[in-house]
Order: C-alpha cells, then sequence, then structure tokens
C-alpha cells in the first residue's frame, strides 16, 4: 500500500475446573455476578482522559449492580504491564480492563507485548469518543494549524512533540498527521497527559496531541492553545476549533476512544450483564451531562460490534506504524 492508502485507511483447585467445564455452571456463575467488589484497572496515571471517564461512568454502574467498583491506576510498560495482568486475571468479571485503542496500537510498535488484544480479551463496550486536541504553548507564537506546519518545514525535524507512551492513540495520531501534513520532528514521550500538558505549558515541549478532557481547562484559562482537533467532526466542547482536514491537511483524521475489557474466557452471559450495566449508564441524563463538560462522547457498542473494530483497528495500527516507519522495540 502507498502512503496515501495507509492514512486513508486498551487457580482454582481441581474440582473448581471440573465443574467449570459443566454444562450450566457458567451460567450459574453469571446468574450470581456480581458476588464482591469489582476491579477495574487503569494503564494510566490518574487524570488522563482513560482515568477520568471511568470514574464517571462506573460510579451509576456501581448504583445498578450494588457492588462498589474501584478504578486502579497502573501505568508503566507503555499500558503492557497492567494489560497483560488483566488479561492473566480470573475471568469471573471482578476484574475489568479500561482502555483505549491504546490496546492495540501499543502491540503495533512494540516488540514481545505479553499480550494479545484479540486472542486474550473480550469487549464490553466503548464508553466514550474522546477528540484528540493538538495543543502548543503561548510563548511559541503559534496560532493556527498552517503556521505550526510552515514552522516545522522551515526547520525540518527541529520541532518537538509529546505522547504520552510510545505507540499510545495520542502518538499515532501525531505521526499521521505529520505524515499527511509532510514534516519531520522529534519524538519526547511521557508517562501521561499531566505530564506532557506541563511540558508543553512551559514551552520546553513545542505540541502535543492530546486527550480533550484534561486539556479543556487549560485551553480554557489560555494555558495553552487549541490549533485542532484530530477527530472527524469538531468537538462540541472546542466549536470554534477546527478538525485537522478542515485546517488544510487531508488524511489526517483519527478518532481516539475508551472502552471496556475482560479476559476472553469470561462467560458470555457475564459479558451480556456487564454491557447491559454499563449501557443503561451512558444512557442516563446525569453520566451524558457529565461527560459533556468533559468533552466526551458516549459511545455504545455491542460486545460483538466491538470485538470486530478492534480487529479492524489492530490492522490499521500495523499499516499506520509502517507508514511513518516506526520500528518495534
Amino acid at each position: 500500500m502507498n502512503r496515501r492508502e495507509i492514512l486513508k485507511a486498551g487457580v482454582g483447585s481441581f474440582s473448581a475446573l471440573a465443574a467449570a467445564s459443566l454444562p450450566g455452571v457458567h451460567s450459574a456463575f453469571a446468574a450470581d455476578w456480581p458476588t464482591k467488589s469489582i476491579r477495574a484497572i487503569v494503564p494510566y496515571a490518574p487524570g488522563s482522559a482513560t482515568d477520568i471517564i471511568p470514574r464517571t461512568v462506573f460510579e451509576a454502574v456501581s448504583n445498578q449492580i450494588g457492588q462498589t467498583i474501584v478504578v486502579e491506576n497502573r501505568p508503566g510498560g507503555g499500558t503492557t504491564i497492567a494489560t497483560s495482568m488483566v488479561a492473566k486475571s480470573d475471568p469471573d468479571g471482578h476484574t475489568i480492563l479500561v482502555h483505549s485503542n491504546a490496546i492495540v496500537t501499543v502491540p503495533a510498535i512494540q516488540a514481545n507485548v505479553p499480550y494479545d488484544p484479540i486472542k486474550d480479551f473480550s469487549g464490553i463496550t466503548p464508553l466514550g469518543n474522546v477528540p484528540l486536541v493538538l495543543v502548543v504553548g503561548p510563548s511559541k507564537g503559534i496560532k493556527t494549524l498552517q503556521e505550526l506546519i510552515a514552522k516545522a518545514k522551515a526547520k525540518p525535524g527541529e520541532i518537538n512533540y509529546a505522547a504520552a507512551g510510545i505507540g499510545t492513540p495520542p502518538h499515532l495520531t501525531m505521526e499521521r498527521f505529520r505524515l499527511a501534513a509532510g514534516f519531520e520532528g522529534q519524538l519526547v514521550p511521557f508517562k501521561g497527559a499531566p505530564e506532557a500538558l506541563t511540558e508543553v505549558m512551559t514551552g520546553r515541549v513545542d505540541i502535543y496531541f492530546c486527550p480533550i478532557t484534561p486539556a479543556l481547562p487549560l485551553i480554557r484559562d489560555g494555558k495553552v492553545l487549541a490549533l485542532a482537533v484530530s477527530s472527524s467532526k469538531r468537538a462540541s466542547a472546542l466549536p470554534e476549533v477546527p478538525t485537522t482536514v478542515e485546517a488544510g491537511v487531508p488524511d489526517s483524521d483519527f478518532n481516539f476512544w475508551v472502552g471496556t475489557f475482560v479476559p476472553k474466557k469470561t462467560p458470555r452471559d457475564i459479558v451480556g450483564k456487564m454491557h447491559s450495566a454499563i449501557t443503561k449508564a451512558l444512557q442516563s441524563k446525569d453520566v451524558q451531562e457529565r461527560l459533556a463538560k468533559l468533552g466526551v462522547e458516549p459511545m455504545i457498542m455491542t460486545p460483538e460490534a466491538f470485538d470486530a473494530q478492534l480487529a479492524k483497528e489492530a490492522e490499521i495500527a500495523i499499516k499506520l506504524a509502517k507508514a511513518a516507519n516506526i520500528k518495534a522495540e
């Protein structure tokens, strides 16, 4: 494929094991679910979009199911440590992974990732679509996307850009945009969005494609400037900010979502119960209003459709990584 084509294109005992293999046992487990508090593992630092969104939604889910949902932040390893831990956890519906597109983009970049996003996980549903916004510090004197591109092309390779982890959606969004705009730059990786945003505010890092949720307060306070959003349409929270395509860079759009997953062997009845509870929460007026304030649009899919979307995005991520010449490490 050429570049343009590519651009278009998150031990029981022996007796227990024996019982679990008997017909109807999984259904019995599902009927009792949940029997204890649920752990929601987030492979990002506190304050990131992938952290804030589930905390907003799971409060309503917890009230429905009558059990506490404890959100645990476990950043590190480019999201692979926490993701692998959930893949190996008991498939009983009491451990959930909250991840972004990074569940498929990271394996496209990193070698020897200790999980397979398709074989090791079942999707429950996305929680929301999160526009990524390209921000720059006021001290840089850049007001528009075209000014940024002109500056980057005038001094090839000098501009630097942040990414919260190698191979994460914000990273690949930046690479897709950079390829489409036709300039070179230097990647500066960080563990999470808050740290990256701080460096952009100070001017030590030039630009950052950041999830809109943590960036909004800084944009409103004038601490960073929003040049464009990567989504296919304008963000409702920043209606005055154009998309990268609208700003003159064709084939540069990239959609970022946050979703929920469980280990692959989790009984389908339990997955169905989880899906129903989360869907009900996402459809509630209170949750929708709270997500809107974060710039997040609720996004609901059936588990089957979500699994299919995951497989499709995994293929796209591999092609994009090759186009950007990002080497697996």
